[in-house]
């Protein structure tokens, strides 16, 4: 298997969590991972500040998302 990057793309970050892109959107939104930390934006100038691409740090995610997983999940929520 070939290990991840340290930053993946919310596709590459949602496949590896085994959870959909909105459910990232939602723990971004919410407040569960943390801009700067957790994620952070592409730096393209013409996705920012509106619509910014994010990339999530897969090591500082994990736990978050796994015990958002573990406490939080419903079927509809978890990538098929």
């Amino acid at each position: 298997m070939i290990e991840p990057s340290n930053w993946l793309s919310k596709k590459e970050a949602s496949a590896f969590f085994k959870v959909n892109e909105q459910t990232l959107e939602s723990l971004r939104e919410e407040g569960y991972l943390k801009p700067g930390f957790h994620w952070r934006s592409s730096s393209d100038p013409d996705q920012l500040p509106w619509k910014p691409i994010p990339f999530y740090h897969i090591s500082l995610c994990k736990e978050v998302v796994e015990n958002w997983k573990e406490n939080h999940v419903s079927v509809q929520q978890i990538a098929a």
